[in-house]
């Protein structure tokens, strides 16, 4: 059985899956008819797509015709995607949204929002939030915690006779690289712009600005504690062509 469960999720994500010898029968079992019941929840909701997604029980989707999926996306219960907004939401093949999380990109029918792209082979953790009315993007390959959440729109606060709730807000977007690491209970804010192949450790408050690539994040506000560059490379600078 396992097998040829781990044929059929390489055929799914298009690359080597393998299943662990120690997951039981019967769990593998309950999982495989778990995942049957999300795939017919798909079709059902997105009937005409070339592309249907895995939807667990539970999940709340609006604005359906705004939602844009590559292959084997999943998402997990409970979650809940508000698509309302001028790009929509793009989840890109074999992303996954983690159970509990929410996909938020608009505040107000009077000022649509952005929306949200994420790429391929992007796992989004459980219990976050993605306030995406000023725009998120997530490269491919990236990983973002359990309870993460991003924030791209802030208050406008200058005008001292006028509730903060009256006044507006900003948008500068939100985007993370390549291959990056979101850390548990981070936060994202507004203008906040992380490189590739970046780490952000958990539970730090990642503020507007750039973040440059291949380098460890961490703190509130994130600062910079590391690199994922060893120095002889560092040294080296890049390979000369000949």
């Amino acid at each position: 059985m396992i097998r040829v469960m781990s044929k059929h999720a390489t055929q799914i994500k298009g690359n080597d899956y393998r299943i662990d010898s120690n997951a039981s029968p019967g769990y593998i079992l309950t999982l495989a008819t778990a995942r049957g019941g999300m795939k017919l929840r798909g079709t059902i909701a997105f009937p005409g797509r070339d592309s249907k997604p895995f939807i667990a029980s539970g999940v709340t989707i609006k604005e359906r015709s705004k939602i844009h999926f590559g292959s084997g996306v999943s998402i997990g219960p409970k979650c809940y995607i508000d698509a309302l907004s001028t790009n929509g939401v793009k989840l890109g093949s074999n992303s996954s949204v983690g159970r509990n999380t929410r996909i938020e990109c608009t505040g107000t029918i009077q000022n649509i929002g952005k929306g949200m792209t994420v790429g391929e082979n992007v796992g989004l953790g459980t219990d976050c939030l993605y306030g995406a009315a000023g725009g998120i993007e997530i490269g491919d390959d990236s990983i973002i915690g359990n309870f993460v959440s991003f924030h791209s729109e802030n208050h406008q606060i200058s005008d001292l006779e006028k509730p903060i709730r009256l006044q507006g807000v900003t948008r500068l977007g939100i985007s993370v690289g390549r291959d990056c690491w979101i850390g548990a209970k981070a936060t994202i804010l507004d203008g906040a712009h992380i490189g590739d192949g970046c780490v952000i450790a958990a539970g730090s408050v990642v503020i507007a600005g750039e973040y440059r690539s291949m380098t460890i994040y961490g703190g509130v506000p994130a600062k910079e504690i590391g690199s994922r560059i060893r120095p002889k490379d560092r040294n080296e600078g890049p390979p000369q062509s000949h």
